[in-house]
């Protein structure tokens, strides 16, 4: 996928756009954040690090397993996050979630308006089935935005990752494509 054919997403007051060369800073900014990455999966120390994320946002795209939208301002002068879909599998028309915000724009309402954009992105331009997310247990404040936004609680995988040297659990949610769900 080039920059010109880029699906751009906006709202009255939000820019989903692809992320660039320029967003590093930004995105080492949010993910060596201790607030941000405690449940997240991926974290960088250095800048230099960081690159290893800007390859996997370009991967998605170039093998068209997933798309990653830069979350800003309307002007994009203001870079709030990053959300997108990944692990897409054609085969079984599904995809997992996945969001953070710099954590100054944490309780603005944001997400709330973002995840759903991307949701539709994946329903309507990408045939997409089911949606997934996998949140850390402990997660309640995303395990909150994930029942707000309609995702249904499916269950929960007990000690099936290691994280820093320790077990960890994930709940899993799930939205359906209302348009596709069998009667």
């Amino acid at each position: 996928m080039t920059k010109t054919d880029f699906p751009n997403i906006k709202t009255n007051r939000l820019l989903l756009r692809q992320i660039v060369g320029s967003d590093i800073d930004n995105i080492f900014k949010g993910l060596s954040h201790p607030d941000i990455i405690k449940y997240y999966g991926v974290n960088f120390q250095t800048l230099e690090a960081t690159k290893e994320q800007m390859t996997f946002y370009a991967d998605l795209e170039n093998n068209g397993t997933g798309i990653w939208w830069a979350i800003c301002s309307l002007d994009s002068k203001t870079f709030y996050g990053a959300g997108g879909l990944n692990s897409l599998s054609k085969e079984h028309k599904k995809a997992e979630i996945g969001f953070w915000l710099l954590t100054d724009f944490w309780g603005q309402g944001i997400m709330k308006e973002a995840m759903p954009l991307i949701c539709n992105y994946g329903f309507d331009k990408l045939g997409l089935h089911r949606i997934e997310g996998f949140v850390e247990a402990d997660n309640t404040n995303c395990k909150n935005a994930m029942a707000k936004l309609d995702f249904q609680h499916e269950g929960n995988m007990r000690d099936c990752e290691i994280k820093n040297g320790k077990y960890i659990s994930l709940d899993i949610y799930a939205k359906l494509n209302k348009s596709q769900i069998n009667e």
